[in-house]
């Protein structure tokens, strides 16, 4: 809003120095430096007061839950997804005895894990 950069400050402190005169200056310096820090302590504690009347905390706090329950649910849904997808074919001696088809050196480990077992 008051956007003052450091030119215009000083401006503004050579125009005070002129018109108010170097023995009173440091003075009035000093007592405007005050009556800002009492306005930005007043108007602290009117946000303060302003935020724990309308109860700032708790809306943020439910904003937060809610955010962390839209996650959850969206969690929720995607475990849900990927459990109701199609599994993968589990006929694994099929699959097992078509690959010893093709590769005989598996075969020769089937067939002697087979004879192992009887």
């Amino acid at each position: 809003m008051f956007d003052m950069g450091f030119f215009e400050l000083l401006v503004i402190a050579v125009v005070g120095l002129l018109v108010i005169g170097p023995e009173r200056f440091p003075g009035a310096v000093r007592s405007c430096g005050l009556w800002i820090g009492r306005m930005k302590r007043v108007l602290r504690e009117t946000r303060t007061s302003l935020e724990e009347q309308v109860g700032v905390d708790d809306i943020r706090r439910q904003l937060h839950n809610e955010n962390v329950m839209r996650s959850m649910a969206a969690s929720a849904e995607e475990i849900k997804r990927t459990l109701s997808e199609k599994p993968f074919d589990t006929d694994s001696e099929s699959s097992i005895d078509e690959a010893a088809e093709s590769d005989p050196e598996l075969n020769n480990l089937n067939n002697s894990a087979e004879k192992k077992s009887s």
